[in-house]
């Protein structure tokens, strides 16, 4: 597979060594991996020390109280593996409660509704005692140094803050108390620390080697006193004697109890996998929308991509079109297959991909156009968005993504959106990304999320919020992804991971919400069809749909509506707007925060996303 690369140049060098890389959405929590390898942890344990760093220094963009996926391929073992760190709905949370007794349409994007049990913690424990070589100490101490003595935060951070400053003093105090010092918004480039964070973290370290034993018997403690302990307890506290102020514009207490807390562990599990050319693409399950990415795989396998420049309109346009099928499928199957069937086979066999492919034309589709499986799926009810999605960034709901907003309009081509974008400075990002891969060949991807700052208040003696991963489920019995009790919501999280040749090859990933399985394509085509190194393929001008509803509050629908950087070419844009796309243009550096590892023999190769000024890869 060959063609012309448009743009050799890249924002950095793809990084490549024998040793080990690392490569995440934060320099600090990159640094931390890297120095775990160095100790000589494996990949896994980078992961673990990776993963705590960024819940400290990106605490806008994950958090413990919120949720991951992870996608591991152990050496030893010889296979890849799914880690689910995705908690499912409290026992309490059922659609009778919140429909019939609380009178609400959908479950509000913010507040402690919306709280699933809180994944990452024990997922973590399971990554280090399973999989990794360390003790504690070694995987927890750099974030509780951070947390403590403080780092400095970045720009987003200090914006997402601002965004939400009014809401934490007149609604959420503890929030106030922690991410507004001295009643004001922590500037960028602040040290800033959250001690109540660390010392959280110190008691659990603490009691975790009180008694002594093995590492695994160190972990086991671990797990307890957060699940059975302190933390579970003040969890379940604050649930039950805090009334919180939600984006229904009410306010509500929690269902989330300790005893949910304690009857969950993280659970290990086969991955999904779609064949396309030489390569293997292996997602998480159903419960995410991973799937996606395969399915828009099963149908762009029917076109000559190889022909195409990936900045042409044709490629563009046949991407946005799959990926309109591939999401109306999205809404109308997917769910936790723990209970409801969804028809993977199905979705990803020939015959199913002959008759959607049939559905793209030269012309851009304004309709949700789920596919057809007797005996599966519902289709949703879709809301039309009257402007931009714009709610969710005023609110601290929903998952938007990392960028500078300063859209262009053009009225002509847009006669039905009355403004353009609205001018919001720096928007946040709501989860992270890391990739490793060791000496030995082991490989860890992973999409931590949830938890952030502006989701829920701070639960004032552990200095961190719960999660809204529950805003994702629909109050429809009928539907795959209704809510209940015990079952998972749909996630968005979505890391990746692919053989070349049936050997181990790539693992990547981005935060973004719905745009995650949009710009995981996207990077993979290039890499494949262009033959862009990792570095080049990050860098390439992106673009998203709008198309379809979105995963979180208040779930709205933009039809046609597609995003594309400004380095789009302008001939490009052209074509898509004669083709029937509403086509909205973005910043130059707008789309995306995609970090990429590869393996290929002894060789380790690594890089990561320039747009944000954060992400940053590692390696020797």
């Amino acid at each position: 597979m060959s063609n012309i690369n448009p743009d050799p140049f890249t924002t950095r060098p793809e990084i490549e060594g024998t040793f080990g890389v690392v490569t995440s959405t934060h320099w600090i929590a990159t640094a931390v991996g890297m120095a775990t390898l160095e100790k000589g942890g494996n990949a896994f344990d980078a992961g673990v020390a990776t993963a705590f760093t960024l819940q400290v220094v990106e605490p806008h963009l994950n958090g413990p109280g919120g949720d991951v996926p992870v996608i591991v391929h152990d050496v030893k073992r010889g296979r890849t593996e799914v880690i689910c760190g995705q908690g499912p709905a409290p026992a309490r949370a059922t659609i009778a409660h919140y429909r019939d007794e609380l009178g609400l349409d959908l479950i509000p994007g913010t507040g402690l509704l919306a709280a699933c049990i809180p994944g990452t913690f024990d997922t973590w424990m399971t990554l280090l005692r399973d999989y990794g070589t360390m003790r504690l100490t070694e995987v927890l101490s750099p974030a509780i140094d951070y947390a403590k003595n403080g780092f400095p935060l970045v720009e987003r951070a200090s914006a997402t803050i601002d965004t939400v400053k009014d809401q934490f003093r007149e609604h959420w105090p503890t929030s106030a108390a922690v991410y507004l010092p001295n009643g004001k918004v922590p500037v960028p480039g602040s040290i800033f620390s959250n001690p109540k964070f660390a010392e959280t973290y110190e008691r659990i370290l603490r009691e975790a080697q009180n008694g002594g034993g093995s590492r695994e018997n160190e972990i086991e403690r671990a797990r307890k006193a957060w699940s059975q302990g302190f933390v579970a307890e003040a969890i379940d506290r604050f649930c039950r004697t805090q009334e919180i102020m939600d984006t229904s514009g009410r306010r509500h207490r929690g269902v989330l109890t300790g005893q949910d807390m304690a009857g969950w562990q993280a659970t290990i599990e086969a991955p999904i996998a779609y064949d396309y050319g030489r390569y293997t693409v292996m997602k998480a399950g159903p419960w995410t929308q991973g799937l996606a990415t395969l399915q828009q795989l099963a149908l762009l396998k029917g076109f000559d991509l190889d022909a195409l420049s990936p900045v042409s309109a044709e490629f563009i346009h046949l991407q946005v079109e799959a990926t309109k099928l591939a999401f109306a499928d999205r809404d109308t199957f997917y769910g936790d297959p723990k209970f409801v069937d969804v028809p993977v086979d199905v979705l990803l066999s020939d015959a199913y991909n002959e008759q959607r492919r049939k559905l793209i034309t030269d012309r851009a589709s304004m309709e949700l156009r789920p596919g057809t499986v007797t005996g599966f799926g519902k289709q949703v009810d879709v809301r039309l968005a009257t402007g931009a999605r714009s709610a969710v960034e005023n609110s601290g709901a929903g998952e938007p993504t990392v960028g500078r907003i300063d859209w262009t309009h053009d009225e002509d081509h847009l006669p039905d959106i009355t403004q353009a974008r609205e001018r919001m400075g720096a928007i946040p990002g709501d989860t992270v990304h890391f990739d490793i891969i060791d000496r030995d060949g082991n490989m860890v991807t992973a999409t931590p999320s949830g938890g952030w700052l502006h989701s829920s208040p701070v639960i004032p003696e552990l200095g961190f919020p719960l999660g809204t991963r529950a805003q994702m489920f629909w109050l429809d019995e009928d539907h795959p992804a209704a809510l209940m009790p015990g079952k998972r919501p749909r996630s968005t999280l979505t890391p990746t991971m692919a053989l070349r040749d049936g050997e181990p090859y790539l693992a990547w990933g981005s935060p973004g919400g719905d745009q995650q399985d949009q710009w995981i394509t996207q990077f993979f085509l290039r890499h494949v069809h262009a033959n862009m190194n990792l570095q080049e393929a990050i860098d390439a001008p992106a673009w998203h749909s709008e198309h379809f509803p979105s995963s979180f509050w208040p779930r709205k629908a933009r039809p046609g509506v597609m995003v594309v950087e400004s380095r789009v070419p302008e001939a490009t844009v052209k074509e898509l707007r004669a083709r029937g796309h509403q086509v909205e243009i973005g910043p130059d550096w707008s789309e995306g925060r995609l970090t990429a590892a590869s393996k290929l023999g002894r060789r380790r190769r690594a890089a990561a996303n320039p747009r944000g000024m954060q992400g940053y890869a590692a390696g020797r």
